[in-house]
């Protein structure tokens, strides 16, 4: 099959990950794959997507900004994809595939159908209704709690969404999490979403062969580390990782007697930072400042950037402690995420948002044989099996599950940096285990392909023939 996969803004996130594995894998079953992306900066992106890379990019340069001051991300996200699926039709591009895979966006979805009589799997992530309105909580309504003038501004934002998404041909969630939401917040869709768990390049983890460069210089250390990946957004709540740290560090210092080394221990932020978003300044600032309030030594470290204290953001800072307590690392390299990971002085890896739709980071971790640390919401109670959550015997741990809270976190944190050589021994094969078996790329790819094949088989769309 020739399969076309459009995303809206090809970084390095968890979701950008997903589809430069998913076309990875299906690139490997042997079918053509080109991605298509309103925006791709060659210096903040994955390798594989890179001009000379083994992937395939179309990047088509909208005439509209991400936002206005801030404002408008979703209007102009809407006429960006609009743009993007403009050029594939006026071009005539659009008929150069046997079907498309339509990612996070769905805007494009009813103009691929009708008028190019395309096939479209969707896949979705979470519906923006309900991540707009703030941080979703499973069982509240997702709406506006009065009427204001951002509710007004979303009702025909949201009325888009579930009118384009309930145009797709077939539409795949990342988890039954997922799934669920659309359900119950999607009333006239009648697709029940199918699951297709993201996958992970299973060899970009389990090859441990460090690169002998200045990025890894930048990072490494003999102290025992905890480790957590994630954009730099409020919404990810990094300072929940900072908080228990704090407690943590406290009761170390505290204890008398052989700690092995563990009074030394470290915390390591490392994660996508767009200096074009004010969250992502804002979030930086107030981690670094957090920071300060504990008494933790910190710094910010980023290639791009340079080094900077804890001065509440990247830039020159007040003498940085060359080994600090804390490490802000702003987009990591492949090579600083593999050594992160498999590092012997890695000891937990810790994941700190709640309601997280799916979250790629926790697989990460167990494929890498780390305990994973989680809140107990969302995606991550399907990726980590936790026997205090689900039941199941203790022998089947890989990892743990808590509310997101700085004292249950520091509970939880003391108890895996205790563990003994060989609970982490057995810990780790179990996570390795369920990683490979049930996320890998191979799966997902797998899964993906019978979609794409399943929506190829239906032949053109011919609105006349069709009832919905």
């Amino acid at each position: 099959m020739r399969i076309a996969i459009l995303h809206p803004d090809l970084g390095i996130g968890g979701a950008e990950r997903l589809i430069v594995d998913a076309a990875l894998g299906l690139q490997r079953l042997g079918h053509e794959v080109h991605i298509f992306t309103s925006h791709h900066n060659p210096d903040h992106c994955f390798p594989e997507t890179k001009k000379g890379g083994i992937l395939t990019v179309r990047y088509i340069r909208p005439p509209f900004p991400r936002a206005i001051l801030g404002k408008g991300h979703i209007v102009f996200a809407h006429l960006r994809q609009l743009h993007l699926t403009a050029y594939l039709l006026l071009s005539g591009k659009a008929s150069d595939y046997d079907v498309y895979l339509v990612d996070q966006l769905s805007t494009c979805i009813p103009f691929l159908r009708r008028i190019a009589h395309k096939r479209v799997v969707f896949y979705g992530h979470f519906p923006d209704k309900l991540l707009a309105g703030g941080q979703f909580v499973e069982g509240e309504s997702g709406r506006y709690k009065r009427l204001s003038i951002k509710a007004i501004y979303r009702m025909p934002m949201d009325w888009l969404e579930e009118l384009t998404t309930r145009e797709t041909d077939i539409l795949l969630a990342n988890s039954e999490f997922t799934a669920r939401v659309f359900r119950n917040n999607f009333k006239t869709i009648r697709h029940d979403p199918r699951v297709v768990y993201p996958g992970i390049n299973i060899e970009a983890y389990t090859n441990t062969r460090a690169a002998a460069n200045a990025d890894l210089g930048s990072i490494f250390s003999d102290r025992p580390s905890l480790v957590s990946l994630n954009r730099f957004e409020k919404k990810k709540n990094a300072a929940l990782a900072i908080e228990a740290f704090a407690i943590v560090r406290r009761q170390l210092l505290s204890k008398r007697g052989n700690l092995s080394g563990l009074d030394k221990l470290r915390l390591i932020l490392a994660g996508g930072f767009d200096p074009r978003l004010n969250d992502n300044v804002e979030t930086v600032a107030h981690l670094t400042s957090l920071c300060e309030l504990h008494s933790l030594s910190c710094v910010v470290r980023s290639a791009e950037m340079g080094l900077s204290g804890c001065n509440g953001g990247p830039g020159p800072g007040p003498g940085p402690d060359p080994d600090p307590d804390v490490i802000l690392l702003l987009n990591f390299t492949e090579e600083q995420r593999t050594w992160l990971l498999t590092s012997p002085k890695t000891l937990a890896l810790l994941y700190t948002p709640t309601n997280e739709h799916f979250g790629i980071i926790p697989v990460e971790g167990m494929i890498s044989g780390l305990p994973v640390l989680a809140c107990n919401s969302g995606g991550p109670m399907e990726s980590i099996v936790d026997p205090d959550v689900s039941g199941q015997p203790a022998s089947m741990r890989t990892g743990w599950l808590r509310a997101p809270d700085a004292e249950t976190w520091s509970e939880a944190i003391m108890g895996i940096i205790s563990l003994s050589q060989e609970e982490r021994r057995q810990l780790s094969e179990r996570a390795m285990r369920r990683a490979s078996d049930v996320f890998g790329i191979n799966k997902m790819a797998e899964c993906m392909e019978n979609a794409l094949k399943e929506a190829v088989d239906m032949g053109p769309y011919l609105p006349q023939a069709q009832t919905d």
